[in-house]
């Protein structure tokens, strides 16, 4: 149970971001202002309201940039313009649209109860007032998205938005170490609870940290997404001393991320890192686009036994044999729910529990990891693409756009950083406000380039991060024009005479 001071922090959180408004740029403001609130408010404490979204820690950071962005933004002549790219702009609405009647589709479809055994266990069917309560909570999740889309949609703010990232994991570091040395106690010892179960935060002889996050794993696919930003940043600046400071960030950030004890962020890490190093912003957004295609259709490719799973597993249990018959059992947990998903494949079974698994007593014997899994058991394929299409679209359209318009570096770090958030859903349910802001901020900059003439140049960010324009983004004036000489006849000359 939260105690006084967790509530406090949370509800302080405003005047927190009307100085961040204050005292920063637009850019700055909402980024500083989601991601500190993502990783310093306390996890479960939150005050449910009737028919409205509870304010907790996902709900007030947004909310409090998004009204303070348009308090700063009063007058429409400051706001930034919107590019005019017409597909781009219907595809989102198309996902938007379907996030927000999918609920509405469930309620309809499942509204019979589910009954185990003879009474064991009674689920009523799913209720209006449920799909309203769903489409609250995904306006929440999506505020980010729509800031992001709007407001960090150029290069400059892509390079803002991939420096605060890396600064917030170098900030997150001490606490890490002080975690793993002495267990995961600064969520008790400050907001008076442990946020989940203590046994899964214990690994081997040591400690997984947590922070103030809801789960180690959320900590560690945060920490993997500092180390590439880190990267990212080394290869745009141009600087000696910078690109120093910013590689030897991405190396302390990657050791801090061995003490977190997660490896699958940790493979997506040294898998993704040399691409961020060494790869150009095409070889990087191709990646990235290849990333987000393959989460986006990970369940079809799944239930067609095109995923090699028992290849997987082996590899897993030579690198990690502690790892091995966790892993496994999440692979037949998963097969499980897939099956039983596939009884309502279009619109899903709804909530409270209903696309779980059941023994005649009643009991569950399933555990829902991955986001793809309990999306699509909730919602079924509409839900799915609605919401793993915006998250992984934009960074198909950036690719589609990259033959004609280079991206830029910024862009495409990013692109990669949110491909390797893509990939950690798929074992884990960790869809954050902090992967909502990043598909935003590729969806803007995928919109932006497809408004964009095939041969429009990509400035680079300077070391304050703002355009640093060469003179190539100027059209070249034509040459004047000199006009012929045309030549003068001179008038003849009289002669003076004397007068008679």
């Amino acid at each position: 149970m939260p105690n006084g001071f967790a509530y406090l922090v949370l509800l302080s959180w405003p005047l927190v971001a009307i100085v961040l408004f204050r005292v920063m740029s637009l850019p700055r403001a909402i980024a500083w202002t989601i991601i500190a609130g993502y990783l310093l408010l306390p996890a479960r404490a939150g005050i449910d309201l009737p028919l409205l979204p509870a304010l907790d820690k996902t709900l007030i950071p947004a909310l409090s940039a998004a009204v303070l962005t348009w308090v700063k933004l009063r007058d429409p002549r400051t706001a930034p313009a919107v590019p005019a790219a017409p597909r781009v702009r219907m595809l989102l609405l198309v996902l938007f649209g379907l996030v927000l009647v999918s609920p509405f589709a469930t309620a309809l479809t499942n509204a019979e109860p589910v009954i185990i055994g003879e009474g064991a266990l009674y689920i009523p069917g799913i209720r209006i007032y449920d799909a309203l309560s769903d489409v609250n909570q995904m306006l929440v999740m999506l505020i980010p998205f729509l800031l992001a889309r709007r407001f960090l949609a150029t290069e400059a703010d892509h390079a803002v938005l991939l420096k605060v990232i890396a600064l917030a994991g170098i900030a997150y570091c001490l606490p890490i170490f002080i975690e793993a040395r002495l267990s995961p106690q600064l969520n008790v010892w400050i907001y008076g609870f442990f946020p989940h179960s203590f046994s899964q935060h214990i690994r081997g002889s040591g400690y997984r940290p947590l922070v103030f996050l809801n789960h180690g794993l959320w900590l560690a696919i945060f920490m993997a997404s500092a180390v590439l930003a880190a990267a990212a940043m080394f290869r745009i600046r141009r600087d000696r001393g910078d690109r120093i400071g910013w590689i030897l960030m991405a190396v302390f950030l990657l050791a801090s991320l061995v003490l977190v004890r997660s490896l699958g962020a940790f493979l997506i890490t040294v898998t993704l890192l040399p691409v961020m190093l060494m790869a150009g912003p095409r070889g990087k957004v191709l990646v990235a686009a290849l990333l987000a295609g393959l989460v986006l259709f990970y369940p079809l490719l799944r239930g067609s036994g095109l995923v090699p799973v028992d290849r997987i597993a082996a590899t897993v249990e030579s690198v990690a044999p502690a790892r091995a018959e966790s892993f496994e059992f999440r692979l037949v947990n998963e097969d499980e729910l897939l099956e039983r998903a596939n009884l309502k494949p279009f619109f899903g079974w709804g909530g409270w529990g209903r696309p779980f698994i059941y023994d005649e007593d009643g009991e569950n014997q399933s555990t829902p990891d991955g986001a793809w899994i309990i999306v699509i058991g909730q919602g079924g394929w509409m839900r799915y693409l609605a919401i793993f299409g915006l998250l992984s679209m934009p960074i198909v359209i950036l690719w589609w756009r990259a033959g004609r318009v280079r991206p830029g570096p910024a862009s495409a770090g990013l692109a990669l950083v949110l491909g390797a958030g893509l990939v950690d859903l798929l074992p884990n349910g960790t869809v954050t406000p902090l992967t909502w802001l990043l598909a935003g901020a590729v969806a803007g900059r995928a919109q932006a380039l497809q408004a964009a003439g095939p041969e429009e140049p990509e400035p680079e960010p300077d070391r304050a991060g703002r355009v640093r324009r060469t003179g190539k983004e100027r059209p070249a004036r034509p040459p004047r024009r000199r006009e012929p000489a045309v030549p003068v006849r001179a008038a003849p000359v009289r002669r003076a005479t004397r007068p008679r």
